[in-house]
């Protein structure tokens, strides 16, 4: 066992290094902020946003003095607004194409008036939506991440009745697992979701694991359509051997139970860290275990800086907290005394002319006592198969699934990150729900449903 322990701070250091990391603005700062927006006519920041939202509107509602009905204009087009004004990467989406950028080198600050229009709402306990009148149609949504959820609430004011169904006791899936505790705060992530479900319709059943508690051809018996939001559960391999080691972790494992924690100050962390991944998730982890106390804190990357999937900004915030990032390694063999981990091997890469990776042969080596695979996930396509058959297409490991989220399945749409072909970010799993469930809608109208079943009891 290396160096992993607990209370490596002093206990009033942990509430300061997960507090929240970018704080709210203020209203005066919303109002000056706001009135940098020039307002554009067809404005590249709308084009930009996987949701469309229309920020000149909800910023110049802002400026003139109406943030209910700035929060209105968010929440329309993405329920998940208020966290999403919180964790999407603005600097690559909407801020990234601001035309303020080409004038003064800084663009509209998108992300925080978001967030402030969102956050005056929530204080204010004003409900925005309700549940249309009921159709008599019935939707099982599997996964209570943005996807399902997105997709839950569209249908709930569509006046279908909707069952979601989520493999955790609480919803809200990355937002309350997954991302970093820094970033989301407070409880909005559990608000967020408590504020989404009050538009009532909805029922939710946790503790359900597809292919475990539930079956796909039973919700598609009981229910007139099914909605996959399931994400990705399965974990990548680092590629070489690394069974029955101690101190090798799962990235988003250890987010979730960091995210979970009532005691930071209890939960162990290595002095060395080593982080195997280049998206945001390795940033997270990173970042995390260096504000729990871990000492010498290193990314490694396979390729380039401008291959990692996380942004410029993720990646600078890294190196502020005190992360190195090394990159064009690979990683051979976990070096072990007794059993334990102490150290990676690695090799360095380059790429070749074809654009595949190749080792160079040349070697070092990075003592660790923890190292954390952030290097993707995987569908767990096991509650697919029927008969030995898989009843679903896929591409990629992922399902296939056309722009509104219908799968080869009859009845069976799917959205966010278990989708071939997406964006692994919150804000389009959002979108991927609120198209599915347009579809589903338009596909009762037209009266291409069969004729309904009697409903399962148990789904009401």
């Amino acid at each position: 066992m290396g160096d992993i322990r607990d209370k490596r701070l002093p206990p009033e250091q942990y509430a300061r290094n997960f507090a929240d990391s970018h704080p709210p603005l203020t209203p005066a700062q919303a109002l000056v902020e706001a009135d940098r927006c020039y307002f554009c006519y067809d404005a590249p920041c709308v084009q930009s946003c996987p949701t469309a939202i229309d920020i000149p509107s909800f910023i110049r509602k802002i400026a003139t003095g109406d943030p209910k009905g700035a929060a209105k204009d968010i929440l329309t087009q993405n329920i998940m607004g208020s966290v999403c004004a919180r964790v999407c990467p603005t600097e690559v989406l909407c801020e990234g194409v601001c035309v303020r950028t080409a004038q003064e080198e800084r663009p509209v600050r998108i992300g925080a008036l978001q967030r402030y229009a969102t956050d005056w709402l929530f204080d204010a306990g004003v409900q925005l939506f309700k549940a249309g009148p009921a159709s008599g149609r019935h939707v099982a949504v599997v996964g209570g991440g943005p996807a399902g959820l997105g997709c839950a609430h569209r249908l709930a004011t569509l006046g279908h009745k909707v069952t979601v169904f989520d493999a955790r006791p609480k919803l809200g899936g990355l937002n309350e697992y997954g991302v970093a505790a820094y970033k989301v705060t407070g409880g909005i992530a559990q608000h967020e979701v408590d504020y989404l479900l009050a538009v009532g319709n909805i029922d939710v059943q946790t503790g359900k694991v597809l292919g475990r508690d539930i079956a796909l051809a039973q919700l598609r018996r009981d229910h007139d359509a099914v909605f996959l939001g399931i994400g990705l559960a399965g974990v990548n391999g680092l590629g070489i051997e690394d069974g029955g080691i101690s101190g090798v972790h799962d990235a988003i494992k250890y987010i979730e139970t960091l995210r979970q924690a009532k005691d930071l100050s209890a939960l162990p962390v290595g002095r060395r860290i080593v982080v195997i991944g280049g998206g945001m998730t390795a940033i997270d982890i990173a970042c995390q275990t260096k504000r729990l106390g871990a000492e010498d804190v290193t990314i490694v990357y396979r390729r380039g800086a401008e291959q990692m999937g996380a942004s410029h900004k993720e990646r600078d915030w890294a190196q502020v907290n005190g992360v190195r990032i090394k990159h064009w390694s690979q990683p051979l063999r976990l070096v072990t005394a007794n059993g334990a981990l102490t150290g990676i091997e690695f090799e360095y890469t380059k790429a070749q002319a074809s654009g595949r990776l190749a080792g160079t042969g040349e070697k070092f080596t990075l003592e660790a006592d923890m190292v954390f695979k952030a290097i993707g996930q995987v569908l767990v396509t096991d509650p697919f198969v029927e008969g030995g058959k898989q009843v679903l297409e896929m591409r990629d490991g992922r399902i296939e699934a056309d722009d509104d989220g219908q799968t080869s399945l009859a009845g069976v749409w799917a959205g966010g990150d278990c989708v071939a072909g997406g964006l692994d970010l919150t804000v389009a799993a959002v979108e991927n729900g609120k198209r599915a469930a347009a579809s589903i809608d338009a596909w009762f109208h037209n009266n291409v449903l069969r004729a309904a079943p009697a409903k399962g009891a148990a789904h009401g």
